[in-house]
């Protein structure tokens, strides 16, 4: 293999482990968590904003591992980071020490997706880099799938919900020994940017429009990823299933409409970053209608998680190749930047969305969700009549 090609292996591995089971893996699971811990509303959705919490700091975290150690390093502590999570979730007893292992694996989806703009500067080619970076981000499809295959078998009683996350920890190990031999090492390694030298500024006024989609999204995300399965679970399920194999179905629709994300970087190129844009948060605007609406309907679910797969993987994919064009020699630091604010997001959606749940309900809930993405639909439409806002052609 090529380093370009290791490099692209071990960042599909990294997302799959830290965006799959490890930062999707307790909305999957809630079900069958809140039978064994006996969890309310409000405190699914504290223990779901602690998890994105700890991404956010973790980002911070990587930031200044990647300046002083190098992204090797950032990446192998993300996955003990998340094999630590796993392991306490598999074996707690309490929703205190649940909490802490949700919030240790939240911790590894910051340390171990940024790096991977830095390594991409320095051993991919200009030309193949943003379908490189595509398919670190699409990773995040076949993890959430294989969660979601753990997850029906522990509902059809094959496996137990603690033994699938003992599986999940030794999946945090393996993508350990993965960075080892698929990022590039420190040794000879220039700083991708010297603090004292000019470089594009983090705060200019063209870098708003990515934060403020990154924590729109960021918003819209969580309260799907923490709420969808519960949300179906609780109205009664899937016709034809048990009730707590409808999160199973939820995720692995979201897994396998997914995929339609390494298709992201020619789509823009073709179509431009406003009509792409309108029709992905149209998208997570209508998935979240849907299980508002409709959450015992086959058709309505499968659909409502096809639509959000492809909503997640296409704007993760647009984040992390726009920040690295917007920040050249930066790409860790303004990726971060951008991850940050949708970790904003993360971290009040599931909180406020759980008390909102418990006042007033689960579907006033879904739909006071799905408003901050349609706005932000609508908004990028309108552009549409104007100058469109795109981003330099994507080669390959």
């Amino acid at each position: 293999m090529t380093p370009a090609i290791r490099l692209t292996a071990a960042g599909f591995v990294a997302t799959a482990v830290a965006f799959g089971p490890a930062r999707m893996g307790f909305g999957l699971f809630l079900p069958a968590f809140r039978e064994e811990f006996a969890l309310s509303t409000s405190t699914a959705g504290m223990i779901a904003s602690g998890g994105f919490l700890a991404f956010l700091l973790a980002l911070l975290a990587s930031a200044w591992l990647c300046r002083r150690h190098g992204e090797r390093v950032s990446v192998i502590t993300g996955a003990l980071a998340a094999a630590a999570g796993f392991a306490a979730v598999a074996a707690a007893g309490t929703s205190g020490l649940l909490a802490l292992g949700i919030a240790l694996a939240g911790a590894s989806a910051g340390l171990c997706w940024a790096p991977f703009n830095d390594a991409a500067e320095r051993v991919v080619p200009d030309t193949a880099r943003a379908t490189a970076l595509s398919v670190v981000s699409t990773g995040t499809t076949f993890g959430v799938a294989a969660a979601a295959g753990l997850a029906l078998a522990v509902t059809e009683g094959a496996l137990d919900w603690r033994g699938a996350w003992v599986g999940f920890a030794l999946s945090g190990l393996a993508l350990a020994g993965i960075a080892l031999a698929g990022l590039p090492s420190n040794r000879g390694r220039k700083p991708a940017f010297d603090a004292g030298a000019a470089g594009p500024s983090l705060a200019r006024r063209a870098v708003i429009p990515l934060y403020s989609t990154a924590l729109c999204f960021g918003v819209t995300n969580a309260v799907f990823l923490s709420f969808a399965a519960d949300r179906v679970v609780a109205a009664g399920g899937l016709p034809g299933l048990p009730d707590d194999a409808a999160s199973a179905v939820i995720f692995l629709g979201y897994g396998f409409f997914g995929v339609l994300g390494l298709l992201t970087g020619r789509i823009e190129a073709r179509t431009g970053l406003a009509p792409l844009f309108c029709a992905i948060f149209a998208a997570a605007a209508l998935s979240l209608v849907l299980i508002a609406l409709a959450p015992t309907s086959w058709s309505a679910v499968l659909a409502a998680s096809g639509l959000h797969g492809v909503a997640i993987m296409m704007v993760s994919a647009v984040f992390s190749f726009w920040s690295l064009r917007l920040f050249p020699g930066r790409g860790t630091l303004g990726f971060t930047v951008t991850l940050l604010s949708v970790a904003a997001g993360s971290v009040l959606g599931p909180a406020l969305a759980g008390l909102l749940a418990a006042a007033q309900g689960p579907q006033v809930m879904f739909l006071s969700a799905a408003a901050p993405p349609l706005a932000a639909a609508l908004w990028f439409g309108a552009r549409l009549r104007r100058a469109r806002p795109r981003l330099p052609p994507v080669a390959g």
